[in-house]
């Protein structure tokens, strides 16, 4: 046996040590080791550390961990907002009832929101202001959410990561954040379909209060709390990057991404923003003459601060994982300035609206171990889509859809498809279901919840997505009591 796993080991690059859904201090222990053994006897391969159950050729390096488990699963992932769950997660008594509660029904991962949009931390930083209040709910600085979840989620053997709000630095609805008090002059500037180029705080009809990513006093600033938090939590198991991009197509277009895009291009704007779009009415842009210039700008800016945040992060702590949550939308997602695929994924042959020939070079897929996807369709499989081709198109309007397209990546299935070729096999792909999206109209027209096709995206996603599950957001399971739904339909792997 071991010497068929040394001659398995010797024909592969990257070696994936795998555990078990729910990893005691044998597994990691085992898994540790293993690595260590293998990085002394072969120093240039490629390791990495899971706990997903996906197919790789070296399965046999399971067996030999000894960590296996009969149940066919993949790894789940629930997120637990900091907002949304602000007044639950201050006790620590609450924690640990829905870390049981989790672990009872099958959760491996935790994702704790530790930034929130705001900007400020659920931890006492130095950099960035404390979220000691909100809604009325006070937690004292010493206060750390954070450091709980771990120690009780280590115990009940789940990996726990912290997810952290990268360019978002303010909330509109509230007036709140560092935009409003410590650095207005860092957040995006807004181009308004009337002309007018205005902070990002005016937009009262949009929460979210973005920071300029291009500005480098901003990178240097995120920069410094990812390593904080990679520094302060040396045994998490995982960073968790979220909102890690722009605005919208429409932001930013302050005079320094001119500047910059203008010395990274080489061409001069004679007209701006006119030379990179233009707005044909209230609702509708248009590209200008070096619009496929600023996209490849925009996502440039995004991918190195990926590869820099991603150095400075295992400089720090060599152990953590690095991963990112953004939309499936693929087709769309390139106004946020954001590409998300691999390097060897090339859109400029089926996207040349926007995709310039070089635009592949932004992919950063590589440079992650963990890729969470928003598959925030109500649509779960092809065949649905297929049905749906007679309504309304209208009807639909979940995030980043084409209003006049109804094709099979605005499904479950379809987005995962897609999801998993763009990114080429490079990191495991976990499909995340937005729970609250799952209603229905009833005999009388009527809002209702809908149990049955949350259950039948949650088994599509374990079918579909090598990497697993993640459920946004644990107050949704809570207040809609769907925790038999989710661990009935997460245990169908096919």
């Amino acid at each position: 046996m071991f010497k068929e796993i040394l001659e398995e080991i010797k024909k592969y690059n990257r070696i994936l040590i795998h555990g078990h859904i729910r990893p005691d201090g044998d597994c990691y222990g085992s898994q540790f080791g293993l690595k260590a053994i293998i990085k002394q006897n072969f120093p240039e391969k490629d390791m990495k550390r899971y706990f997903a159950f996906f197919t790789v050729a070296l399965a046999a390096l399971v067996m030999f961990v000894g960590c296996a488990e009969t149940q066919p699963t993949k790894p789940v992932y629930m997120w637990v907002d900091c907002e949304a769950n602000f007044e639950r997660m201050s006790y620590p008594d609450s924690i640990a009832f829905y870390v049981d509660k989790m672990k009872e029904i099958g959760v491996t991962d935790i994702v704790v929101d530790v930034k929130s949009i705001m900007g400020e931390t659920l931890y006492d930083s130095k950099y960035a202001p404390y979220m000691g209040e909100f809604e009325g709910t006070v937690r004292e600085r010493s206060y750390d959410m954070m450091r709980h979840f771990i120690d009780l989620g280590h115990a009940a053997g789940m990996r726990v990561h912290g997810s952290l709000n990268i360019f978002a630095g303010g909330h509109n609805f509230f007036n709140r954040g560092i935009i409003y008090n410590d650095h207005p002059e860092w957040q995006s500037i807004v181009y308004k379909s009337n002309g007018e180029l205005v902070p990002i705080s005016q937009i009262k009809t949009n929460y979210n209060g973005m920071l300029n990513p291009s500005n480098p006093e901003v990178r240097e600033y995120q920069k410094n709390i990812l390593v904080e938090f990679a520094e302060r939590y040396k045994d998490a198991d995982g960073i968790i990057f979220d909102r890690l991009r722009y605005d919208n197509i429409t932001s930013d277009f302050s005079p320094l991404s001119r500047e910059q895009f203008e010395a990274w291009s080489g061409i001069k704007l004679e007209n701006y923003p006119e030379d990179v779009l233009t707005w044909a009415d209230e609702k509708n842009w248009k590209p200008g003459k070096y619009f496929k210039e600023w996209v490849e700008w925009r996502a440039t800016i995004i991918k190195t601060f990926v590869e820099e945040a991603h150095e400075a992060i295992h400089a720090a702590n060599p152990n953590i994982l690095v991963g990112d949550y953004t939309g499936a939308w693929y087709p769309t997602y390139y106004q946020l300035g954001v590409n998300w695929a691999s390097t060897q994924y090339d859109p400029s042959e089926r996207y040349p609206d926007w995709a310039s020939e070089n635009y592949h070079k932004t992919g950063y897929a590589e440079l992650l171990d963990i890729y969470m996807t928003g598959l925030y369709y109500t649509l779960v499989t092809k065949d649905e889509v297929d049905a749906a081709q007679g309504r309304v198109i209208g009807e639909r309007g979940e995030s980043g859809m084409d209003p006049n397209d109804l094709t099979y990546c605005y499904s479950v299935e379809g987005g995962a498809e897609l999801a998993q070729g763009i990114t080429c096999g490079v990191v495991p792909v976990v499909g995340s279901l937005y729970v609250e999206q799952y209603k229905k109209k009833d005999a009388e027209g009527n809002e209702v919840d809908d149990p049955e096709q949350f259950g039948k995206a949650v088994a599509q996603v374990m079918k579909s997505c090598e990497g697993g599950l993640m459920i946004f957001d644990l107050v949704h399971i809570i207040n809609h009591n769907w925790w038999d739904v989710l661990e009935e339909n997460m245990k169908v792997v096919e």
